[in-house]
């Protein structure tokens, strides 16, 4: 029985992202949602530079929060916050740069963080 419990909310969680995925769906639309890009990115930091022109970057919305997983070994950006309702982040300070943009079709990423720079021209 509890088996079977298990593989019906395993079904049920797949099935939900799975819905989440349609290449359809725009990003700030929905508070769950699961998207491959893929494209260019690149990542540099001290003594460190990754570029492809073949990688890809799994983004994962919950609520307001988003999560980039970067191919290539790149670092993932985690737990950005974006304004309810809008896909897109910028914000340049004092010691950050940040601009990403999500939407159904692409997704734009210039995100400076403790010295490090992330960059991604991707579409689904």
């Amino acid at each position: 029985m509890k088996n079977l419990m298990k593989i019906s909310a395993a079904l049920l969680l797949i099935s939900v992202i799975f819905a989440a995925c349609s290449k359809k769906d725009d990003p700030a639309d929905k508070d769950l949602f699961v998207g491959t890009y893929k494209g260019t990115v690149d990542y540099k930091a001290e003594g460190v530079s990754k570029h492809s022109d073949d990688g890809h970057v799994r983004v994962v919305k919950t609520g307001n929060n988003y999560y980039f997983v970067f191919s290539d070994d790149i670092p993932n950006l985690t737990g950005v916050e974006f304004e309810k309702g809008e896909n897109s982040v910028i914000s340049i300070g004092s010691d950050e740069a940040k601009y990403i943009k999500v939407t159904a079709n692409s997704l734009k990423i210039a995100y400076t963080k403790d010295g490090a720079i992330w960059t991604a021209d991707c579409t689904r």
